[in-house]
């Protein structure tokens, strides 16, 4: 990736993730029939956050102070590996989607072992939730992108999502399937509703949003920051499954804003229509990433016999 491209790709990173969740929180008031907050409002509360001053509870350890930091890196170097809007990663090597998985896995068992050390039972509890339903959707993710792995005969995030663009009609079905499966993967690691409401205040129906309730300043800043990059993540996947091969530079990079702001709209549209789900049928929610996995494997495995 050339230094023009790398240095775009950090700006859209750096920019973008909030934009996202401003955007979904406008479709959410649009719907409502409010004029609703600013595009950048989650950036300026994340701002207002980092000039405040943490209050850390003295039943904590080193952990709690550390957990905010450690979530946020670990999804920041996630940057290096998921291609952007030119199909393109600042580095790329075979099985750096494992590496994806793994750094993810890295943040949230920070945030876990973060929320445990504060010895609230509130907080044990969304961890608790948080590390089951996680453990529901990893093996679907990691169904797909070795279905996609399978099928196209490559083995890196860049090199599977090239393939499969140039792959013609045959690769429709595959990714309608990819897409589907990984924006219920947004909505489960984004703790967005049908799965989690992060506009709730019920602590015994809280996931996220109650492991982080004894954060505040600069480490509530952090957290909400790789939360959104959590998701954005996944919006960048989801559009680089979409997104033609070999558009010129500025269109691939207007189709990858509209790809965006449609998933952005498609998250407010469902968190409009929507209710939250019973935690008893999150399960059955989010088994549905598996079920995408197989009919996914399936489809390679055909197609590999054929």
């Amino acid at each position: 990736m050339r230094v023009p491209a790398i240095l775009l790709h950090v700006a859209l990173t750096a920019a973008l993730p909030f934009l996202f969740l401003g955007a979904v929180g406008r479709v959410k008031a649009w719907w409502a029939g409010r004029r609703g907050a600013p595009l950048l409002q989650p950036a300026f509360d994340s701002w207002k956050e980092l000039r405040k001053g943490a209050v850390v509870s003295r039943s904590t350890s080193l952990i709690f102070v550390a957990a905010p930091v450690v979530s946020l890196a670990s999804t920041l170097v996630t940057a290096l590996v998921v291609p952007g809007f030119d199909h393109r990663a600042i580095v790329s090597f075979p099985g750096d989607f494992v590496l994806f998985a793994y750094l993810l896995g890295l943040g949230r068992f920070a945030s876990l072992l973060g929320a445990m050390d504060t010895g609230s039972s509130f907080e044990g509890m969304g961890a608790s939730r948080e590390i089951f339903f996680s453990g529901l959707a990893e093996p679907g993710f990691f169904m797909i992108a070795a279905s996609l792995a399978y099928a196209s005969g490559a083995s890196s995030f860049q090199e599977i999502l090239g393939a499969f663009q140039r792959g013609g009609p045959s690769a429709y079905l595959p990714e309608a399937l990819a897409a589907s499966g990984l924006f219920i993967m947004l909505l489960v690691e984004g703790s967005r509703v049908p799965v989690d409401d992060p506009a709730t205040h019920l602590e015994l129906t809280m996931i996220h949003e109650v492991m982080v309730l004894d954060n505040s300043g600069p480490d509530l800043a952090f957290i909400q920051w790789a939360s959104a990059l959590k998701v954005y993540r996944f919006a960048s996947l989801i559009a680089g499954v979409i997104l033609p091969a070999h558009l010129p530079f500025g269109l691939s990079l207007l189709y990858f804003l509209a790809l965006l702001a449609a998933q952005a709209t498609a998250v407010g549209l469902v968190e409009s229509w929507m209710a939250r789900l019973r935690l008893t049928h999150v399960p059955q929610f989010i088994f549905l990433i598996n079920v995408g996995g197989i009919l996914l494997l399936f489809l390679a495995l055909l197609g590999a016999r054929g």
